[in-house]
């Protein structure tokens, strides 16, 4: 039995699955429409090479990205105990120039 956060771990193998169906789902339906063995076979053989390429497409975009967050992760500082932010101007935070922190002026 698959674990029910497979979805969140793999979404391009959930991608290739329902491309795979797909596949074996398109044909059946034009034959049954009629459209011939041929035809069929040809459309199958064509989403099959559409399905592959996109697989290959997905994992490579999947490595890249694993790539990136490894360097962008060796990249960053090491986390500082200082805030980066400052209260400095805490009244003038909405771009308002008035006296006082909440007085509106005309």
């Amino acid at each position: 039995m698959h674990s029910a956060t497979r979805a969140q771990d793999d979404p391009a193998g959930d991608v290739v699955r329902w491309a795979a169906f797909s596949c074996l789902l398109v044909p059946v339906v034009l034959v049954v429409y009629g459209t011939s063995f041929g035809g069929a076979a040809v459309t199958t053989l064509g989403l099959l090479a559409v399905t592959a390429a996109c697989r290959v497409l997905l994992r490579h975009s999947e490595k890249a990205e694993r790539a990136a967050a490894r360097v962008l992760a060796e990249e960053r500082p090491p986390p500082s105990r200082r805030r980066r932010h400052s209260r400095g101007g805490a009244g003038n935070r909405h771009g308002c120039h008035g006296s006082g922190a909440g007085s509106p002026q005309d």
